[in-house]
């Protein structure tokens, strides 16, 4: 799995932006995907997930009934819609994979595959 992120930028507070996330390998369907963010000097944090097949999503509690994330197998995409945006969500977003047997939202620790992030920022 090879990851490449993209979508971020300057937007408003109060304003909305997609990330995607594409994966140029062969088994994409068979990762939950999962976004995290980081800002500068403090640990990378859990933002949201998704399963394979069965869709089922996962969010960080500062995130939830703002943020969407979805995936498109055919693609090989997945999505995150950040609605609603604070200054505090500005962070370098970063896409994330790993490989599951199951449907299930897997340990925020399981992440294995990285791509190489994109800036967000939100201003007030």
């Amino acid at each position: 799995v090879e990851l490449v992120e993209s979508g971020g930028g300057l937007v408003q507070a109060g304003g909305s932006l997609r990330l995607s996330c594409a994966d140029s390998g062969r088994s994409f369907s068979r990762y939950a995907m999962g976004w995290f963010r980081q800002v500068p000097g403090k640990e990378r944090e859990f933002v949201a997930s998704i399963s394979r097949n069965t869709g089922t999503t996962s969010y960080a509690d500062s995130v939830k009934g703002r943020f969407a994330i979805s995936r498109d197998d055919a693609k090989n995409t997945v999505y995150l819609q950040m609605n609603s945006l604070k200054p505090e969500d500005t962070a370098v977003y970063y896409c994330a994979a790993v490989f599951t047997t199951i449907p299930t939202i897997p340990p925020i620790n399981e992440y294995d595959n990285w791509g190489q992030g994109t800036q967000v920022t939100v201003s007030s």
